[in-house]
């Protein structure tokens, strides 16, 4: 890329179907097939006996609230997400899942009102429809001027990297990735005559040596490069040595963001050799509220991550602390957004990476 720096926003999974369809204006069918819950308006009751009644329906930018205002702050100049939710109306159920999302298109209105660029969707439930789901949800994120990544109605298409024109000439180049220990099923992975993900059979060495020889195909000098995977489990703060192992390895090959998501809560973050490595950037729109079991994570306190980049890589790294209260963004209070702070910095000590909270209440890197 050029010597202009350029900042980004990026998301851990955003998942805008079930409860969160069923607060928008345009909800489609609340059927679930899950063994707990069968009614996707549970969810929205759940998170409501938490603190407050939800409301119902809501503004399509509900679920974003504060967020909205802080990225208007930040100002990044391009936003990218992992969209976990298909946005259609059609399609059957897939077998063989306990967990369905998505969205009516109706309500796209809830994406275009966070202004996003990209939406990542190599994870494991942009088919929960089918072939026609991740159709409808290619055409209508199409429609919207949000460009999709890592899906596909074949290989071709769920392989080709998004493109974003950046000031100064360069552009930015996304790969979005999915892979079998996030839940992504093999049969998932597109063929020249199956719809399907970009999908990598494991987080090896040499999984990782095949993604570079396509991003060498399609890279120039000006380029700056990101890998957006979905891997891993959901819980947990360990990261497996295949899986930085994999990192490293696309950052030696001049790769300057390694974007990983799937747990549900911030796992460890690492700068090697000038470039970030998001190991779990946790969720950020979900209707997880009120569901107990993994208390001690405090999965209600979410990150928007704003790293600035150069033509040498990384030259600061901003995280905006929010925590979800009613099915709605908020700003963390100085206590949540401390909590996370020391938990990123103490996470980040095997990787060399710490972090502290700074006067305006943000996260960002301690100087070595």
């Amino acid at each position: 890329m050029s010597g202009d720096e350029v900042t980004l926003f990026l998301s851990g999974d955003v998942m805008t179907g079930r409860g969160v369809d069923q607060i928008l204006p345009r909800p489609g069918s609340p059927q679930l097939r899950e063994e707990a819950v069968t009614d996707a308006r549970g969810y929205v009751e759940l998170a409501g006996s938490v603190s407050a009644p939800v409301p119902r329906p809501t503004s399509p930018d509900w679920p974003w609230g504060d967020a909205l205002a802080l990225l208007d702050e930040l100002r990044p100049d391009v936003r990218i997400v992992n969209l976990e939710t298909a946005v259609t109306a059609r399609g059957a159920f897939a077998p063989g899942k306990g967990i369905h999302y998505r969205m009516h298109p109706d309500n796209l209105a809830c994406l275009t009102a966070a202004r996003l660029d990209v939406c990542a969707l190599a994870n494991n439930h942009v088919l929960d429809f089918g072939p026609d789901g991740l159709a409808d949800t290619l055409d209508t994120l199409r429609r919207a001027g949000i460009t999709p990544v890592g899906a596909g109605r074949d290989e071709t298409e769920a392989w080709r990297p998004a493109r974003v024109r950046l000031g100064g000439g360069g552009r930015l180049l996304l790969w979005s990735v999915g892979t079998p220990s996030s839940g992504v099923p093999p049969h998932w992975a597109a063929t020249d005559r199956r719809a399907g993900v970009a999908y990598l059979p494991a987080a090896s060495e040499a999984c990782a040596a095949a993604l570079v020889e396509r991003i060498d195909r399609e890279a120039g000098p000006d380029d700056l490069v990101a890998v957006s995977v979905h891997w891993g489990s959901n819980w947990g703060y360990d990261v497996p040595r295949e899986q930085v192992r994999f990192a490293h390895r696309l950052v030696e090959a001049g790769v300057r963001l390694v974007h990983g998501h799937s747990s549900h809560h911030p796992r460890p973050i690492e700068v090697h050799r000038g470039a970030l490595v998001l190991y779990g950037a946790g969720d950020l729109v979900d209707d997880y509220e009120g569901i107990g079991g993994h208390e001690s994570y405090r999965p209600e306190l979410r990150l928007l991550h704003l790293p600035t980049f150069d033509a040498e890589g990384l030259v600061r790294l901003r995280l905006a602390p929010v925590r979800m209260r009613r099915m709605r963004l908020q700003r963390a209070t100085p206590a949540e957004a401390r909590w996370l702070a020391d938990l990123l910095d103490r996470l980040g000590g095997p990787f060399r990476t710490g972090f502290a909270l700074d006067e305006d209440g943000r996260i960002g890197l301690r100087p070595a």
